[in-house]
């Protein structure tokens, strides 16, 4: 028997707790319905975490989750950084390039 899916997207169950799996391109192209679930969507992008949806209201999580994905998230974006070679600063002074250039662009039109 096939496991239910919404939108297409893989329903996986955990003693009762909800986690939906979905490729970025599933996501990209059933957006509308999966942003409609109650459930969090964690977001893959060939077969490696690309991201995660938490719908409102933030109470659908258990707070140890939330904070387990905050801890592997961050840890993932610090390995990220310094394989790059970059600093806080570096990534703030890009933002703000890229804000100045972009508001520049709305302005032109």
């Amino acid at each position: 028997m096939q496991p239910p899916s919404v939108a297409g997207a893989q329903y996986n169950s955990h003693q009762g707790d909800h986690m939906r799996i979905s490729t970025v391109r599933e996501f990209r192209d059933r957006a509308t319905g999966l942003l409609r679930t109650k459930d969090p969507i964690l977001v893959t992008r060939r077969g490696r975490l690309a991201g995660v949806f938490f719908p409102r209201p933030e109470a659908t999580l258990p707070i140890e989750l939330k904070k387990e994905l905050f801890a592997l998230l961050s840890a993932d974006l610090a390995r990220q950084l310094k394989r790059r070679r970059l600093s806080e600063k570096d990534v703030l002074a890009d933002f703000k390039v890229w804000r100045k250039a972009r508001r520049e662009a709305r302005r032109r039109r």
